[in-house]
């Protein structure tokens, strides 16, 4: 019977023979990116590689994602080790895929190097025939909130009820039987801070919205049309004017794109579509702001005499962080790195679906200091590979031997200590209730008399 410290160097020396290949799967994951719930090479590539560890998995989980677990000695708990398949939209970034634009600026590639190169290490060293609980790894899709019209159109369809990967995993009970979810997240590079824990984030309401005016000929008759682009730069600008009444303790966000400006250049634009996330600190504080969001973009409909639709969808939660899990994981990032290296995240106002999987459940969300340039930009490049494949795989595996040794005890004294904020049913409640279905404004609708 091994010692924990000899199974852990045991686990570190079966990721150190597997890390040029643990590190391919990143680089191949780098070369073919793909949007959400269109991760079909991605999760391919996973397939594969579950099968070559001789491991049974349920592919299609959410459209796309892929699901194996790993048996522990004895059934005392069971965590979920996650990686994120999707990528994000930025066609100028060096690794952007030339056809779609799609480009790896957020390091997802890393997380599912990470979450695959940790199950290597604990099958190769035989780690789990020591272990007194179950792994789930779990290859998830879409955590990025976009191409809202896109999702929205596979809701409509049947295909989805929520946006986003990690929402449909609970709905689709995927987490039932999982007592906590560890996972990272890549960031932009730091000399001495690598790791770095305590994060918490935004949450996020998600809003399609169309502006309907009446099309004539932009030269000859434009006093015969009703512009709609003018009604939306109206709302939008009313929005803008809402800005300062926004609390800076709520960390409030608008951002919103429009997506579609028109038809032709000629012809009086009497179809506009924007996409905009409103996010905050609360669920309080994001429902307050999209309610003055709601306010401004009707008072555009009304000012031009155009009608609105306002579509909220479901987005997340603000993520909680559990101390002792992060903890746990930074004192195994920190046996391979240097105390030096570990540092805290603070609040992020950006927005995870990790959040809504921590009201449910611990879950760890750290950050690897690996890339060089800001996510989500054209300059985001993973610049220290080692730490964002190999030492990432290394302190997952690590960190689930902590919670599963000796009857799992770490883990359930974790588990013991977090109260849920939610059950699954009071979770998909609360999630329904910030979808309020479609919202109309402005004048009443417009006859069709074809148009000049």
């Amino acid at each position: 019977m091994s010692t924990k410290e000899e199974l852990k160097e045991r686990v570190i020396e079966a990721i150190e023979k597997r890390s040029t290949e643990i590190r391919e799967i990143g680089e191949t994951i780098l070369r073919h990116p793909e949007m959400g719930f269109k991760e079909v090479k991605t999760a391919a590539l996973v397939e594969e590689k579950f099968r070559s560890l001789g491991l049974s998995y349920q592919k299609g989980v959410a459209l796309t994602g892929v699901v194996a677990d790993l048996p522990g000695r004895a059934k005392k708990m069971r965590l979920a080790i996650m990686g994120e398949l999707d990528s994000i939209l930025v066609p100028s970034n060096p690794n952007a895929d030339p056809l779609t634009g799609a480009a790896h600026a957020c390091g997802h590639n890393a997380s599912i190097a990470g979450m695959v190169g940790a199950a290597m290490g604990l099958i190769d060293s035989g780690a789990m025939k020591e272990l007194d609980g179950d792994v789930s790894l779990m290859a998830v899709p879409a955590e990025e909130l976009v191409e809202l019209e896109y999702r929205h159109k596979l809701r409509q369809e049947g295909k989805l009820v929520f946006l986003a990967g990690k929402q449909e995993f609970i709905r689709l009970g995927v987490l039932e039987d999982v007592d906590m979810v560890m996972m990272f997240h890549l960031k932009e590079m730091d000399p001495i801070k690598k790791v770095l824990i305590g994060a918490t984030h935004n949450g996020v309401m998600a809003k399609f919205i169309r502006y309907k005016g009446k099309e004539s000929h932009a030269g000859g008759a434009p006093h015969l049309g009703i512009n709609a682009l003018n009604a939306a730069m109206i709302g939008l600008l009313g929005i803008h004017a809402q800005r300062e009444t926004f609390r800076d303790e709520d960390c409030v966000r608008v951002h919103p794109i429009i997506t579609k400006g028109g038809d032709l250049v000629n012809v009086v634009p009497a179809d506009v579509r924007i996409e905009t996330f409103v996010r905050g600190r609360t669920v309080e504080a994001m429902q307050d702001a999209n309610q003055k969001v709601n306010r401004a973009l009707r008072a555009g409909a009304m000012a031009i005499g155009a009608q609105v639709e306002i579509l909220d969808l479901p987005g997340y939660l603000p993520s909680i962080c559990d101390a002792r899990l992060d903890q746990l994981f930074a004192a195994n990032m920190a046996a391979l790195l240097g105390a030096e290296a570990i540092g805290q995240a603070g609040h992020q106002t950006g927005s995870t679906d990790i959040g809504d999987v921590s009201h449910l459940m611990p879950a760890l969300h750290a950050y690897i200091k690996a890339g060089k340039g800001y996510i989500h930009t054209e300059d985001f490049v993973i610049s220290d590979p080692r730490l964002a494949y190999i030492e990432t795989a290394k302190g997952l595996a690590l960190t689930a031997v902590d919670l599963l040794w000796a009857g799992a005890r770490e883990g359930l004294s974790i588990k013991k200590d977090y109260h849920p904020k939610y059950s699954q049913d009071q979770y998909l409640k609360v999630l329904s209730q910030l979808s309020q279905g479609v919202e109309k404004g402005g004048e009443k609708p417009v006859e069709d008399d074809g148009g000049s």
